[in-house]
């Protein structure tokens, strides 16, 4: 039977990979996101595939709005299955470039934003007592990486997946949390058109040899919303092509031997 998923930040370059997924295994997938444009693209990828994909247009920050989205979805497709809490935003780089709007705009879109589309499905699934909840969260929460005000929002998503966890396992909710690496993804190209070698100089840095895939965030995000899952719960699954494991660069130089 086809499970209900509501995917939030669809349109952009995990959120699409994230909605092909699921609907090629035959889902009915909700794609949220701020801009019509973007969800035409996604729906136009996926035409043909087993499942269907409906485009949600809402802003997670409205929170009236949102809520009367994800309701009228609700009552048109049915009560949501899966959560995967994507949406997410990285303004300014640096604490002295951050400023009062900037943290408050990076904390209500990552931290709030994803509190907004939780509440948005949890009714719905405590009356089925069943459903999985799975935030898309950074590596940015384990170690400082820049973007300050995006890192902290990151960081407490972990504490608020936790909180979920415990409190809702008994009535048969699963949370877990990802924690990206660097993921090859369209928001970078700004940054490739400053540096075309970029990639190339963060690969040092991964112990894979390779960032992170927008496909290896959607495999492992349908893993955890997954049967094959069943006793995962409260877990951080770091998907980082091994950035968290250690400093192996660091490591070679303590040492003096070759990583």
């Amino acid at each position: 039977m086809a499970r209900i998923v509501l995917v939030t930040g669809a349109a952009g370059g995990i959120g699409r990979t994230l909605v092909y997924r699921f609907v090629s295994s035959g889902d009915i997938v909700l794609a949220l996101d701020r801009v019509q444009s973007g969800l035409d693209h996604v729906v136009t990828e996926c035409a043909g595939l087993t499942g269907k994909v409906y485009p949600v247009v809402a802003d997670l920050i409205d929170t009236k709005a949102v809520f009367e989205k994800i309701d009228a979805a609700i009552r048109t497709h049915g009560t949501v299955d899966i959560l995967i809490a994507n949406a997410g935003v990285a303004s300014l780089s640096t604490i002295r470039k951050t400023t009062i709007e900037s943290w408050h705009h990076d904390v209500d879109i990552n931290l709030n934003g994803t509190m907004h589309s939780v509440q948005g499905v949890l009714e719905g699934m405590m009356s089925k007592k069943k459903g999985n909840i799975v935030v898309i969260g950074s590596v940015n929460a384990l170690i400082a990486l820049g973007h300050p005000a995006y890192s902290a929002a990151k960081a407490g998503l972990i504490s608020y997946v936790k909180s979920l966890a415990t409190e809702l396992g008994p009535v048969g909710i699963r949370a877990n949390i990802i924690l990206p690496g660097t993921v090859r993804t369209p928001i970078w190209q700004e940054q490739v058109n400053k540096n075309p070698a970029l990639f190339d100089q963060l690969i040092k840095w991964y112990p894979l040899g390779r960032i992170v895939e927008p496909n290896d965030i959607a495999e492992a995000a349908f893993f955890l919303a997954s049967e094959a899952a069943a006793a995962i719960t409260g877990a951080v699954l770091p998907v980082d092509c091994g950035l968290s494991a250690g400093n192996r660069l660091m490591a070679s130089e303590l040492t003096l031997e070759s990583f």
